[in-house]
């Protein structure tokens, strides 16, 4: 990347007006750099891939393809939110693929965190490479990188797992966002007028759900913390916890214990539910919940989630616990 750094001129986003100004500045260098060619995006459907397919639409419309891979370890409703907002409501060219089996299949069996990030991302990169291979004319490739990004990880951003393409796919990168910190990208998603859950999403791991299925992932166990996740979200949302927290979250570890269900022994596994606030993720304390709310979303937790006996609640801060389990 020719130009790594922020300029020191530019203005932080923090308005509607700023922006709007940001968005006409960069829609109109889309346009110049593009021109009548075509653009792919890798559609996560997280805040920055989402916020420059937003872009991306307003400045050269059906010029852009949009990929969303599904590897079925996105949280409950979001393959479906995906196309909903973008083919929908936006009339993106959006191209999703279907890949559960495909990722479960290359992730059974394998219980270290690290090879599994590993799978997950090479074959992130091999069902991108193939939906490329399939499209005809394509000579930029757009990404969601952000300035932290650049800070840490260097031009290419590394989460979306794109920057592994062979050397006959290396197009032209597109990157619209590149001088923004994450405050600011919410702020032009909001005016670009992109539902505040997507907006406003919390972090989210490049691993997805795949790091908070603790050991060798299960399609069984994968499904609890995917429905124990979700109440979760939703009983936050409900008692305003949900813009409050800065990240909650449940995991399920490879583990069981014994129960009582029905009035029968049970041995199923926990719920364990994760809710830290941070400004930077070096350090993070615990939020304070309210046990009645705990409560609650335990008895529902264990009444709705199928193979579940226990919640708990980790009251590890950041040190000596990490944010994340894997």
């Amino acid at each position: 990347m020719a130009n790594k750094r922020r300029p020191e001129t530019m203005e932080r986003i923090t308005t509607p007006e700023l922006a709007r100004a940001f968005i006409d500045e960069q829609l109109a260098a889309l346009r110049e750099q593009i021109g009548d060619k075509k653009v792919l995006l890798a559609l996560s459907g997280g805040v920055d891939s989402s916020v420059v397919a937003a872009l991306l639409i307003k400045a050269v419309g059906r010029q852009l393809t949009c990929v969303h891979v599904n590897h079925g370890l996105l949280r409950k409703g979001e393959p479906e939110q995906v196309i909903r907002v973008f083919r929908d409501e936006l009339d993106a060219n959006l191209i999703y693929v279907d890949a559960v089996d495909r990722f479960l299949d290359k992730l059974a069996g394998v219980s270290e965190p690290e090879q599994k990030r590993k799978i997950i991302g090479a074959e992130f990169i091999r069902v991108f490479e193939e939906e490329a291979r399939k499209l005809d004319g394509i000579e930029f490739l757009a990404q969601g990188t952000i300035y932290p990004d650049i800070l840490e990880s260097g031009p290419v951003k590394a989460h979306h797992n794109v920057g592994g393409l062979p050397e006959d796919l290396r197009f032209e990168l597109v990157e619209p966002l590149k001088f923004l910190y994450k405050d600011e990208v919410r702020v032009v998603g909001h005016e670009l007028g992109l539902p505040d859950n997507m907006v406003y999403r919390q972090p989210f791991p490049g691993p997805g759900l795949g790091v908070r299925c603790v050991g060798a992932i299960t399609r069984d166990r994968l499904e609890a913390v995917r429905e124990s996740d979700a109440i979760l979200r939703e009983e936050f949302a409900k008692n305003g916890l949900a813009g409050k927290v800065w990240q909650y979250f449940t995991i399920v570890p490879d583990f069981k214990s014994t129960g009582i269900r029905d009035g029968l022994r049970s041995y199923d596994w926990p719920v364990i539910i994760r809710a830290v606030n941070t400004r930077d993720a070096v350090t993070a304390t615990v939020e304070d919940v309210p046990f009645a709310l705990l409560q609650h979303i335990t008895a529902r937790i264990t009444a709705e989630v199928k193979g579940v006996n226990r919640v708990l609640y980790d009251l590890t801060p950041k040190p000596t616990g990490t944010i994340e389990w894997e």
